[in-house]
């Protein structure tokens, strides 16, 4: 009998809950530097999960997590544009 397949496990950068990778929102920062939503999980570049829910897309401005996340002071569009992707999908 074969093994159970592995499922990919990613904890969330706003509540630090751990959950499958396939429920979870990816937050991409590419080599030019540019920070956005990938919806499609296989953008190139540094990757950061976050909660498919209001609460956790809400914190991640307050609390100015991709700053901490990606090392990189992230100006305030580009937490308003991820807001704006995750509200559109």
């Amino acid at each position: 009998m074969p093994a159970p397949k592995k499922i990919p496990m990613r904890t969330c950068i706003a509540c630090r809950t751990e959950k499958p990778k396939k429920e979870m929102l990816r937050i991409v920062r590419n080599a030019a530097g540019e920070i956005r939503l990938d919806l499609s999980g296989k953008l190139p570049g540094r990757g950061a999960y976050i909660c498919n829910s209001e609460a956790c897309i809400l914190r991640l401005r307050k609390q100015k997590l991709l700053n901490k996340t990606f090392s990189c002071d992230v100006p305030e569009e580009v937490y308003q544009s991820v807001e704006e992707e995750f509200r559109a999908q």
